[in-house]
């Protein structure tokens, strides 16, 4: 019992800490409406279940004692958030999120899933996390199919608390009102990124 307490825990603070998970959703969410918004819920919760695998496959403990393996990810991680927030930073006035379209701005779904999947999938910090959880919280006699299901949960408590995020941030009104300073907006969404990438590469703290 103590022990789905503490994944359960550690789970719901990890979800809720801000991050490069959550700025991806509030890029996609005010900039193209709460369909891209809710597919890069998915895409993240998706990723999610990347890590949960390798941690238990025990790929963990490759990363864990090869820092090598983990600078890449690290490095691949903040290059993909620098990208995004440059183009996004330089990014035009979306035609569809002018006309306040709450749901749909255009973009295309597999784009959005896959940027809530890339930026959940290379964040080192999603990687000490789940890692963390497995190779604490989780007992060497704690069956596999319990595993499979702390995994599902952890991508369950990302899906709902990025699909709230979503669904609050693609508001119509309050899109409308951001977007009429979608300009701005853009650019400030765009140095967040950029700034989450070149803390996740320079820190020393991973995250």
């Amino acid at each position: 019992m103590l022990e789905i307490i503490a994944v359960v825990t550690i789970t719901i603070f990890a979800v809720i800490s801000p991050g490069a998970d959550f700025a991806m959703v509030t890029r996609n969410s005010l900039l193209y409406g709460r369909r891209a918004g809710l597919l890069t819920s998915a895409g993240i919760a998706t990723g999610v279940q990347l890590h949960v695998l390798y941690s238990m496959l025990g790929v963990a403990l490759l990363l864990r004692s090869s820092p090598g393996w983990f600078w890449a990810i690290k490095l691949a991680g903040a290059a993909y958030l620098v990208y995004v927030g440059w183009q996004t930073f330089v990014s035009r006035i979306s035609p569809g999120a002018i006309n306040g379209n709450a749901w749909d701005a255009g973009i295309p779904a597999r784009t959005a899933f896959k940027a809530g999947f890339f930026t959940n999938a290379l964040n080192p910090k999603t990687t000490l996390f789940v890692v963390s959880v497995y190779a604490q919280a989780v007992g060497p006699d704690t069956p596999v199919a319990q595993q499979i299901a702390y995994g599902l949960f952890m991508s369950l408590a990302h899906l709902l608390w990025f699909s709230g995020v979503s669904i609050f941030l693609s508001d119509m009104r309050l899109r409308t009102r951001l977007l009429k300073h979608q300009v701005l907006l853009n650019r400030c969404i765009g140095v967040v990124l950029v700034g989450l990438g070149l803390a996740l590469a320079f820190g020393s703290s991973g995250e």
